[in-house]
């Protein structure tokens, strides 16, 4: 499983593509929570081999460092404190 490394990797510009194309932030974190792993993978980091063991494991590494990027991604690009959506014009009105 070690040298699928590059599945990872593609799987995660897959989901950044789909990010683009879907609004809101929704597949951000999974896009980088795939390319850190197969990063991690492909670059025989420490755990690595954790990582290749099983597929469990690599998506359970995967998780994790979704949550935390989607988590980051949230606080940087997230609605600010005191921001509000101002409606103008109510389609129901026309």
């Amino acid at each position: 499983m070690a040298d699928l490394w590059w599945l990872w990797i593609a799987a995660g510009l897959v989901l950044a593509i789909v990010e683009v194309v879907v609004p809101g932030y929704l597949f951000a974190g999974f896009a980088l929570g795939a390319v850190a792993v197969g990063g991690w993978m492909g670059l025989s980091l420490p755990g690595a081999a954790w990582l290749a063991a099983s597929l469990f494991n690599a998506l359970v590494a995967m998780a994790v460092v979704s949550v935390l990027a989607w988590l980051a991604l949230r606080q940087v690009m997230g609605v600010r404190k005191g921001q509000k959506i101002v409606i103008h014009d109510d389609i129901n009105e026309r």
